[in-house]
């Protein structure tokens, strides 16, 4: 991903995720959009990881972060887990796909994650003001409500961080497999400004 034009990961993911937000038609509050940006650049920095996500079950994670005894602990693993099923679903939604995971189902973890971290904010204590708590209240339960909405955001900054990368025939190659997986416009568009026309395979005629 080249990213050093943008001056930092903040800057270059908020004009994506704007850009995203309005060509998918996406509707996200302030709160929402921000979150995005901010879970963006931290699994975009090299000691963020997403291992679990990618290499665990999704349902023991979720068992896990639903019954784990401490409240703090219990509410940050379910945070983490949306966060990671949200932004693997939109970098690595062919992961799934290739383990046979339909995607619905994935979401719906992803769902009930943020779900649950509203839930315990909700009923929680706090030391923090109500307008405080109201504000991450409503962006988790908006996570929560739109979570196929935001994978689809995600997964267009993903086409988008792709398509900005340094060129290269690796680099181009990997833009046509992600176009035929896709069939992303703006990786389209990447591909036809390197002087290549997308087209799809054209399969055997069976006699």
């Amino acid at each position: 991903m080249s990213i050093v034009t943008a001056g930092s990961l903040e800057v270059f993911f908020n004009d994506l995720v704007g850009e995203s937000l309005r060509t998918k038609k996406v509707e996200a509050s302030n709160g929402a959009s921000a979150y995005l940006v901010g879970l963006l650049s931290e699994f975009s920095r090299p000691e963020r990881g997403h291992d679990e996500t990618l290499h665990r079950p999704l349902a023991f994670l979720l068992d896990e972060a639903i019954h784990e005894p401490e409240a703090a602990t219990r509410f940050e693993k379910l945070r983490a887990l949306g966060d990671g099923v949200l932004y693997v679903s939109g970098f690595f939604g062919d992961h799934f796909e290739a383990r046979g995971i339909d995607q619905s189902y994935v979401s719906g973890i992803g769902a009930r994650a943020y779900g649950g971290a509203s839930s315990m904010l909700r009923t929680g204590s706090s030391t923090r003001s109500l307008e405080q708590q109201a504000l991450t209240i409503d962006i988790f339960g908006e996570l929560a409500s739109h979570f196929e909405g935001f994978v689809t955001v995600i997964a267009d900054v993903a086409d988008a961080a792709l398509a900005h990368a340094p060129t290269g025939s690796k680099h181009l190659v990997k833009l046509y497999e992600r176009w035929l997986k896709t069939g992303s416009e703006r990786i389209a568009g990447a591909l036809t400004e390197q002087g290549l026309v997308p087209t799809r395979p054209v399969k055997g005629v069976l006699h």
